[in-house]
């Protein structure tokens, strides 16, 4: 029988992926088991779910750290989907060749099978897999067609028990992935009021506006919002200065949190560790540091100030 995302308990939930200083998905230098055990023994005290993004070396050494060490964790796992058409509206580029994009094709369906490999391999611990991320979004510089993905869930669906999903930031769900919505088993969304210069004073009612926009269109659809978070640092480009630190990212995760448990809905923080390989080779690159812990193992002052219940 397939499981039924309904009757998870709302816990806390975070993004977790543990690339340190001179690791990335890139370079396919991948944590070590034990600087992964490290990270999970810091998490593990305040957290009982974490999503993985892909199914490499870091996910498959995770899964196999939380089930020989006995972490109490349960994992949502996905895959980072190449581009299987071009983007003409993508700002960093998203033009591909087509036997660039037959390649990509080619390679989404080998890690649609290892997905699927290790969610049969670790039903104890993976509750739930995503087809994909950020894939339908306008911006997106590796753009999937919703025929494509739907063809990718009902693949997956047939072959594995956990509830199936693709994670996506709220916009596309209102329309553009309507026909998609009958066939995951519940909505995951993203919504990052930074990233729209929304004010912190603000910042909760977009969110709740982003979650509302999606679920009163879908009122039977569970929804789960797969990520949401605050930058702690900024180049001063797409964030300003004055938005991005350590008070504000308290400040926001704590009306998310708070808000989350009343109203019974799963929210998985956007991010445990900050990730320096990500985005350009500035130190203060936003993308860098969303965070609650530094890419040192330190707790920033969310966690610093308080153990979340």
């Amino acid at each position: 029988m397939k499981n039924n995302i309904q009757n998870l308990k709302t816990e806390n939930a975070i993004c977790y992926s543990g690339y340190r200083t001179g690791q990335s998905p890139i370079t396919q230098i991948y944590p070590s088991y034990e600087e992964i055990k490290e990270d999970l023994m810091i998490l593990s005290d305040n957290w009982k779910y974490i999503r993985l993004y892909d199914t490499t070396e870091h996910a498959r050494t995770a899964l196999e750290v939380i089930r020989n060490e006995g972490f109490n964790l349960k994992v949502m796992i996905g895959v980072c989907l190449e581009a299987e058409v071009s983007n003409d509206k993508c700002p960093w580029g998203g033009f591909y060749s087509d036997e660039q994009l037959n390649i990509n094709k080619r390679a989404n369906f080998e890690v649609m099978q290892s997905l699927i490999e290790l969610a049969n391999e670790y039903p104890e611990i993976i509750f739930s897999v995503s087809a994909g991320n950020e894939a339908t979004a306008e911006w997106t510089d590796h753009p999937v067609s919703v025929e494509s993905i739907i063809s990718y869930v009902r693949m997956i669906k047939e072959q594995i028990d956990q509830p199936v999903t693709f994670c996506e930031n709220y916009i596309p769900w209102q329309e553009k992935l309507s026909e998609l919505v009958n066939e995951v088993d519940f909505i995951s969304l993203h919504t990052y009021p930074l990233w729209e210069a929304v004010d912190i004073s603000h910042a909760l009612d977009f969110t709740i506006e982003n979650y509302n926009s999606v679920k009163d269109k879908y009122p039977n659809k569970t929804i789960v919002i797969t990520e949401a978070g605050w930058a702690t640092q900024s180049d001063g480009k797409a964030i300003p200065l004055q938005s991005a630190n350590e008070d504000i990212q308290k400040e926001y995760v704590e009306y998310l949190t708070n808000w989350s448990r009343e109203n019974n809905i799963l929210t998985f923080v956007f991010e445990a560790f900050d990730e320096d390989w990500k985005g350009s080779h500035e130190s203060n690159e936003p993308e860098k540091h969303w965070g609650l812990y530094t890419i040192d193992r330190k707790p920033k002052k969310f966690m610093k100030d308080q153990v979340i219940r």
